[in-house]
Formats: structure tokens, sequence, C-alpha cells
């Protein structure tokens, strides 16, 4: 991955490599947007959770440039990466609530997420983030939000203001508390 240019696109999928994260769903859509664009980077991260589904994982991303395993990192040390990318991407095939995509609208990173309930309940489309249907669509609106600072960056504090209203520790605790004070 070229350090010294400023043009550098990184997405970052953060997820455990098991199937259900589905991490291979944009590699050949992501490898083929590099080949035509080379600023364009994905970076996969995580435990490996299932180590035959790692094993494949390894063999096909070899075989795609563009696109980079890397190695599992302390949470400090991924929200650092998770700062410096350009987004942050989910691929779920099902999803609860998911934390990645909490953390990157908490740091001010853009999300793009795999249209699913899960990742919908938390993502209003093109308000908080965005949601794609399939790997055309990922790379669609990937490039609408590389060529519109002004989107971003709205999308940038919409979601970080959903997580402050939703999802803070404070409102976490409050609610407890108030559950609690009700049994």
């Amino acid at each position: 991955i070229p350090t010294d240019t400023g043009s550098l696109h990184m997405f970052l999928l953060i997820c455990g490599l098991r199937r259900v994260k589905d991490p291979l769903y944009l590699v050949d859509v992501f490898s083929d947007w590099h080949r035509n664009n080379p600023s364009v980077h994905l970076g996969i991260i995580g435990p490996a959770v299932d180590p035959i589904f790692t094993s494949e994982v390894k063999e096909k991303v070899e075989r795609a440039p563009g696109v980079h395993l890397l190695q599992e990192v302390p949470q400090d040390d991924l929200h650092a990466a998770m700062k410096r990318c350009f987004a942050v991407v989910n691929s779920s095939i099902s999803e609860g609530m998911s934390a990645a995509i909490l953390e990157a609208m908490d740091l001010d990173i853009p999300v793009l997420a795999r249209n699913i309930p899960g990742n919908a309940a938390i993502i209003k489309h093109k308000e908080t983030g965005l949601l794609f249907s399939d790997p055309q669509e990922f790379v669609v609106l990937s490039k609408s939000l590389m060529n519109d600072p002004i989107m971003e960056r709205e999308i940038v504090a919409r979601a970080k203001d959903y997580v402050k209203k939703h999802h803070s520790w404070e409102s976490e605790k409050k609610a407890y508390q108030d559950l609690v004070l009700k049994l």
C-alpha cells in the first residue's frame, strides 16, 4: 500500500474471519475497481475465528490486487487505523448491532454497510451512512462519497450525533438505571 500519496482511499472492513461476516463479498469488485483506480485499497482486519475459512480468505486476497488481509491489532491500534482510513465497511450477511459501525460513527469515519436489517437499524441511508445491496452499488456509493466532500462531512456529523444521542455510555447507563428502578 503506498503511503506517500495524499489521494489514497483506504476502506477498512473490520470483522472476525467467519462466513456470516462475508469478508469476500466485495473482494472481486474491489480488486477490479483498484485496477482502474490504484488509489483505492480495501483492508480486511480481524481475528481468525474460523481457521478453515481464514485460509480461504488468505488465498482469495493473495490473488486480489488492492485488497489486503491485515493482522488483528489491539483496540487502540484499531481505532488509530480507523481514524486514518477513508471509510469503514460492513459486508455481513447477518448482523446484530455492529460495534465497528458505531465506533466508526463515533470516530467521525463514514460507514458503508450491506443493507441488512441489523445495519439498517443503525444507519439511515445517505443520512448517517450508506447502505448497499450488491457489490456494484458499493462501488457506486463509494465513488459518490469520494467525489462529494460536503456529503461526506454531513453524513459524518449526523452519524456522530446519532451515536451521541442513542448509543453513548451516558444514555446506556441511564437506560439501565431506569430499568432497575422499574423492577
